[in-house]
């Protein structure tokens, strides 16, 4: 490698630690001025020029407030879409003529223009980084204007599962030797069991028993996407607690019987529905087992953020037809500070346990998939709904987000793909006995379809 090619990597590189840190004074530039350079943009040919012009418009677009996003958006959905007359023509040719060249012509017209300038804005220092900050600005504006402004989220979407695909993908574990500046990272990015203080972190890393991984990208080398905590145990824990008291006893990685995947955060908004949390989860539980051979069960330890709103929205003829103990236990969790009674508590097991089952075996959407989110998640990767823990989580989230409940996916390594399979094709649930035995013994309850 030369060492001009040498010194324009060591360039690229800190330029794009800096503005993905968003340590460069972004230059105000109105959008009209931002749309021509994009127009010049994508019809320039040389790669130097194309490289610069790309790092002003992309400066240029940090600096827009919320009305001058907006309006990068809809320029972007209005200028840089397909011309339909071209495309009508490129498909009537193709139609009556469907030959390998005329689906070139089609493919070509087909595609937005909005893709090529994104794979050139890519080109910039700092690229990648930026365009999945500039999909996060644009999220909440597609929510708000889907007909609109929703081609412009598929074309980066399109984009970022090419660019984020397992392959450019790196595993990296994350210890209390990792580098201040990414601990800091997963301090702030810990999205289901806030980390507090830098002491909290230490315990969740410091430990012979603790695991975390995350999943890098080269073109974002010391920011991670996505990362996993995981406690080594004996046993599957029934609550969350269990597993972050600081005062738990500490066992050697060679006792334990037990993975326990406790806490999933994915980093960044702009890479939602951009799945690699399943590879992570996976991967993970191979390398475990390989370095532990006495490691037999690999569980989550997930919450069930549904399933609060979930029981608020029954129809009230549907709460009619409840189990007496579902009514009760729905009247209970409705109190303040239920969960310090032990009366209480129990009085409301059954109850509780049996809307839950309801949860997560009858409430589907309208695509047949379950309400709940995390469910979605690791049934999708052909895990198995293994156990429900009442009161698994009593923290003022738990409670609020699914009265406390807390559930385990199983990962059962050599089976991972018979239910994959089984859950994509067939909307199959993977189901444990202890989780099915819960329903109630009554049919005509299924409770289907409520939002």
């Amino acid at each position: 490698m030369s060492r001009v090619s040498l010194l324009s990597d060591l360039l690229a590189s800190i330029g794009a630690r800096s503005w993905f840190a968003g340590d460069e004074a972004p230059a105000s530039v109105e959008v009209p001025e931002i749309a021509a350079l994009c127009h010049r943009l994508v019809s320039s040919r040389g790669e130097a020029t194309g490289v610069r012009m790309a790092a002003e418009i992309i400066n240029g677009v940090r600096a827009l407030d919320d009305k001058g996003i907006k309006r990068f958006f809809h320029m972007l959905a209005e200028e840089f879409s397909p011309d339909p007359v071209e495309l009508a023509e490129a498909a009537g040719a193709y139609a009556a003529e469907p030959t390998p060249t005329s689906l070139a012509a089609l493919q070509h017209v087909a595609e937005p223009p909005r893709q090529e300038l994104f794979r050139r804005l890519n080109l910039a220092p700092g690229g990648t980084a930026e365009l999945v900050k500039l999909r996060e600005r644009l999220l909440p504006l597609v929510r708000k204007d889907p007909e609109r402004l929703g081609p412009v989220d598929t074309d980066l979407k399109h984009l970022f599962q090419s660019w984020f695909n397992r392959g450019f993908l790196m595993l990296r574990p994350i210890d209390w030797n990792t580098p201040a500046s990414i601990l800091e990272k997963i301090i702030q990015y810990e999205a289901v069991h806030a980390i507090g203080n830098w002491d909290e972190l230490r315990q969740r890393l410091a430990p012979i028993d603790r695991r975390c991984f995350a999943f890098f990208h080269p073109s974002i080398p010391d920011d991670p996407l996505i990362f996993v905590e995981v406690a080594l145990t004996d046993d599957i824990p029934a609550s969350i607690a269990s597993v972050l008291d600081p005062a738990r006893p500490v066992i050697a990685p060679e006792d334990a019987q037990t993975a326990v995947f406790y806490s999933i955060s994915n980093c960044h908004k702009g890479l939602a529905s951009v799945s690699f949390g399943s590879f992570l989860i996976k991967q993970v539980a191979e390398d475990l087992k390989e370095h532990f051979a006495n490691l037999k069960t690999f569980v989550t330890l997930s919450p069930v953020p549904g399933f609060a709103a979930w029981i608020e929205a029954l129809p009230q003829e549907l709460r009619d037809r409840l189990e007496p103990a579902e009514k009760r236990a729905i009247e209970v969790v409705g109190r303040k500070d239920w969960q310090a009674d032990p009366a209480a508590v129990d009085e409301i097991r059954s109850g509780i346990m049996s809307l839950a089952a309801r949860y997560f075996l009858r409430a589907k959407r309208s695509d047949g998939q379950p309400q709940d989110a995390v469910a979605r998640f690791h049934l999708g990767n052909g895990a198995m709904l293994n156990r429900i823990m009442h009161l698994g989580d009593p923290s003022a989230r738990g409670l609020t987000q699914a009265h406390g409940l807390m559930v385990n996916y199983l990962y059962d390594l050599p089976r991972v793909e018979q239910r994959h399979e089984a859950y994509a094709t067939e909307r199959e649930i993977a189901a444990s006995r202890a989780v099915t035995g819960l329903l109630p013994g009554r049919s005509g309850h299924t409770l289907k379809d409520v939002a």
